[in-house]
């Protein structure tokens, strides 16, 4: 088996989690055979103490069709 990694940036404006799972299911769109996906960095948008949104960078893991 061999598979490809592609990055993503997901995300939301209420939790990382979120924007984890939003950049898969944006991946998802375009991408066939996703096995995993990994997390790489969070990131978080401020305006002083609030927090505007939320980013998580992640890698998403993905079988090579033959």
């Amino acid at each position: 088996m061999t598979q490809k990694i592609i990055e993503v940036i997901g995300t939301s404006k209420e939790s990382f989690a979120k924007a984890a799972r939003n950049a898969v299911a944006e991946a998802a769109k375009t991408v066939r055979g996703i096995k995993w996906a990994h997390v790489d960095s969070l990131d978080m948008e401020l305006d002083g103490a609030k927090v505007l949104q939320y980013r998580a960078t992640t890698k998403i893991y993905f079988d090579v069709e033959k």
